[in-house]
């Protein structure tokens, strides 16, 4: 693809700003601009430093800057503004050029001479965004070319995945119920999977056969990159365990609501296969809005990709850095030594020296200090450390350090530092009468300040409002209510943002979407080109026979109908209506999640609203939230997460037909699996219990029942309703929505601000969602440290160095610790009891009030021995 090719992608340019005279134009456009070729050393290097460009690309763009004319670099400088004029990620003195080229083009296509400059970085960033992409996190991880031959769907890429994915839903299924849960994880598996696929490629024989008139080859030669990461999309799709490890048990056991239809084989099929292929229908819909998109860049896909290309690349290109040296590894060679290095280095804060991950030091100092634990604690307090661990692992608690971009991190910490400062003066205020409770933990508490026990409120698994009466009104702690505040913003954020800052993207991926539904009935196509497809990526995948939206829609309704049928014939006292009100819900809000987890690799949780909701709907009915949140919160996740899987297959250029093969197989391979799995492991001795075998306590699923309890059977009518006791916490709402105001405001006043371009409203609404109970600072800080490290100050000086090592670093930590894990947990914690090194490194996070996780400022009254209205007065 040329240059030329560039323009019909953009649409027509109006022919009254491009007429014959632009021949004359161009000749003294091409004149006028420096030639790549002219530059000096010095030039060169600012260009590049200025475009963040590589040597290879200087050289590919000296090849097509002069066959690129000024009238196409303007139909495409336009839709690239449009497109990009709200995004973080893209630069913004780019932008500026664009916005300067396209307002002022007559001017410029009249005496292009003095703009000489400006016709030259635009044709640059014009060719970058149509002939590779416009980030660099994108073209440091991915290829602008294609082999359409490479073998993909092999015999050893179905075998190996297929391997992976049952013994991984096996694994993290079966241990999901057990206190502390282990899992293979990803990174894992697509390290494995490396060597597996080069044995079988040695192994196996190369014949050729023939099956359905195709001809095919156990051994098509050399493993490679489409193969493993086919690989690793099956492993993201099945190394997990389903939503339902929740339900059934907490349904089934005598301990939770002991119903005994939970354990029919076919029940827990059905809503098994039904909760997860939802998902998945609803991502290949949404595919012109969240995958094909350059802007939709889904940073979390970095690091994968970044593995595999260490392992795939025989490039291996010398890169100034640090120091003042040429750096010369590969990056296979990179990610082992980084690997070996974790591994080894995780073994100490992993189980040699544990405080190392939690390093409260100033607690250390006085352990008896209650005060000193709630403002700086790790365990017991908001955490306000400023260096509160040496473990990698405690960085990456919710996000892949090195990927998330930036900007998302930086927003985040700010309103982590605000939320976590308003918690500890809704704690010291007794507001809520949070004094009487721990400052920072999850869940909720009686009126003597102990856990809320569920089980003295029901009768025969439901509500009985004279056990209530007696017993007590559900409180929470000053960090759960903020968190549950925190929530609240970023819906009312979230729900303004997206019309205001990308109307323009979805209502083209729309007209887009009714087009393609409209195709897919009729033969041929209207042959018109989706402005949507602007990189190299979308260009190349037009070689390979697209998946109809159709089959995703089949996908969609079938399994709703499999779910619904496994709620209707079964006595759970729930219409199948919840599950279609719960699919609508997901419907809703899948396009504002996606579009905000695909530009800032932070995903917009909606259990909260969910459950807000599926109480308020269904309350007193605690089967009904279940089902509700199931399909409103799980499958919005599962198609994010589905999503993220189909732009990894994008960047890849995996066919689609073969990338939806894999994914249904990998997906009912983990459904089945994983369903097969829960009478076994309910059939173990005093399963979720304190004295199970195996330590099988199940936290989550308890974790679970009590928030089914919760939300379901007393509803949040009682708590968030109007005139209770946190209804003013639902001011969240239109706080969010206000701020996402505000900063639509001051960007018209300041369009040419960095520092407000560099917020978003979302992120910064995020920091009570992810860094509050039980989480805190603590956590936010060296995700912080380490992204700034990074992308402040690394990528701007050795660009070329930051592009080639930073995912793969990515990887490999992760993959280090996950595999040191691994061994620390069934070689030393899992034989004969466990066993732990007994001394002061270890023994310290036990002492004084961090070791007992906090404790409440305030004593509860003696008299009456409660705190809040007395015991028959609740409503």
């Amino acid at each position: 693809m040329g240059a030329n090719d560039i323009a019909p992608a953009y649409g027509q340019v109006e022919d009254k700003k491009i007429n014959d005279t632009d021949v004359e134009t161009e000749k003294v456009a091409v004149t006028a601009a420096p030639d790549l070729d002219s530059l000096s050393i010095g030039e060169e290097v600012e260009l590049k430093k200025e475009l963040e460009l590589f040597d290879n690309e200087i050289t590919d763009l000296e090849e097509k800057l002069v066959d690129l004319s000024v009238a196409q670099a303007y139909s495409v400088a336009k839709e690239l503004f449009d497109m990009h004029k709200h995004d973080q990620l893209f630069p913004l003195d780019i932008l500026e050029k664009l916005e300067e080229f396209s307002k002022n083009y007559e001017e410029i296509a009249a005496n292009p001479g003095p703009h000489a400059t400006l016709i030259r970085d635009v044709k640059i960033e014009v060719l970058l965004a149509t002939e590779n992409s416009p980030y660099l996190e994108v073209r440091a991880n991915t290829e602008t070319t294609d082999d359409p031959t490479m073998p993909v769907m092999t015999f050893r890429s179905f075998l190996i995945g297929t391997i992976f994915a049952v013994v991984g839903s096996f694994i993290d299924t079966l241990f999901s119920f057990r206190q502390p849960a282990i899992g293979i994880g990803t990174s894992v598996a697509q390290l494995l999977a490396y060597p597996f696929g080069n044995f079988l490629a040695r192994v196996l024989p190369r014949g050729q056969f023939r099956i359905f008139g195709h001809t095919c080859s156990l051994n098509p030669g050399p493993f490679n990159k489409k193969e493993h990461m086919l690989i690793t999309i099956m492993c993201n799709v099945s190394m997990t365990s389903p939503y339902t490890v929740y339900i059934v048990p907490v349904q089934y056991l005598p301990g939770y609501f002991d119903e005994s239809f939970a354990h029919s084989r076919g029940y827990q099929y059905l809503n098994t296969l039904g909760t997860n292929m939802v998902g998945y229908g609803m991502a290949g819909l949404l595919r012109r809005f969240l995958v094909w998109p350059s802007f939709a860049v889904w940073p979390g896909t970095f690091n994968n990709m970044a593995l595999i290309k260490a392992f795939h690349t025989e490039k291996n290109e010398p890169v100034r850095g640090p120091f003042g040296k040429m750096y010369t590894w590969s990056r296979e060679k990179f990610f082992l030594i980084t690997f070996i290095a974790m591994f080894v280095y995780y073994w100490f804060p992993g189980f040699i020296w544990t405080s190392l991950s939690y390093f409260s030091w100033i607690t250390w100092i006085a352990p008896n200090n209650l005060n000193l634990d709630a403002v700086t604690g790790f365990n017991g307090g908001m955490g306000f450390n400023p260096w509160p661990s040496w473990d990698w692992n405690i960085a990456g608690a919710w996000f892949t350090p090195l990927t998330v971009p930036l900007f998302s991190v930086v927003n985040i910490a700010i309103s982590a530092v605000i939320i976590n400062i308003a918690t500890l003066a809704i704690w010291y205020t007794n507001k809520w009468n949070t004094g009487y409770l721990p400052i920072n933990q999850p869940g909720t508490y009686d009126n003597t300040g102990n856990s809320y026990n569920v089980s003295r409120i029901l009768k025969n698994g439901r509500l009985d409002l004279d056990l209530y009466q007696s017993y007590s009104e559900p409180w929470m702690t000053a960090g759960f209510i903020t968190a549950y505040i925190g929530y609240f913003v970023m819906y009312g954020a979230t729900l303004v943002y997206i019309p205001l800052f990308h109307r323009h993207q979805v209502a083209r991926a729309f007209k887009g979407f009714a087009k393609a539904v409209k195709a897919s009935f009729r033969r041929g196509s209207d042959g018109e080109q989706d402005l949507l497809d602007e990189d190299i990526h979308a260009k190349l995948m037009k070689e390979y026979k697209d998946v109809p939206e159709w089959a995703y829609m089949i996908l969609l309704v079938v399994f709703a109908a499999i779910g619904m049928i496994g709620v209707a014939i079964y006595p759970d006292d729930t219409s199948p209506v919840v599950m279609v009100f719960g699919i609508i819900l997901c419907l809703l809000t899948m396009i504002p999640v996606g579009l905000i987890t695909a530009t800032t690799g932070v995903s917009v949780p909606t259990n909260v609203i969910s459950e807000f909701i599926g109480g308020s709907l269904v309350s007193g009915n605690a089967n009904a939230l279940m089902y509700f949140k199931t399909y409103g919160y799980i499958s919005a996740a599962q198609a994010v997460s589905f999503s993220n899987d189909l732009k990894l297959a994008h960047y890849f250029k995996l066919p689609p037909w073969h990338t939806f093969t894999a994914q249904v197989w990998a997906t009912l391979l983990y459904c089945i699996v994983s369903a097969s799995i829960f009478n076994y492991a309910m059939g173990f001795r005093d399963i979720c219990t304190e004295g199970a075998a195996f330590h099988l306590t199940c936290p989550g699923q308890t974790t679970y029942f009590t928030a089914s309890v919760f939300w379901g059977t007393l509803s949040p009518k009682r708590l968030f309703g109007p005139g209770k006791r946190y209804t003013t916490a639902l001011l969240g709402f239109p706080v969010g929505a206000a701020m996402v105001f505000v900063y639509w405001g001051l960007k018209r006043a300041f369009p040419r601000s960095s520092l407000i371009r560099g917020l978003h409203p979302v992120m910064l609404a995020q920091g009570g969602v992810y860094f509050l109970a039980p989480y805190n600072i603590s956590y936010m800080l060296p995700l912080l440290y380490v992204t700034v490290f990074s992308f402040k100050i690394v990528r701007p000086r050795y660009t070329q160095f930051w592009a080639k090592y930073n995912y793969v670093l990515a990887a490999s930590f992760p993959t280090g610790i996950a595999i040191a894990g691994v061994i620390i947990f069934f070689a030393l914690e899992v034989p004969h009891g466990g066993y732990s090194l007994n001394w002061w490194g270890n023994n310290v996070l036990n002492e004084g009030y961090e070791g007992s996780f906090g404790a409440p400022r305030l004593a509860v009254p003696t008299d009456p021995g409660y705190f809040g209205p007395p015991q028959g007065s609740f409503t």
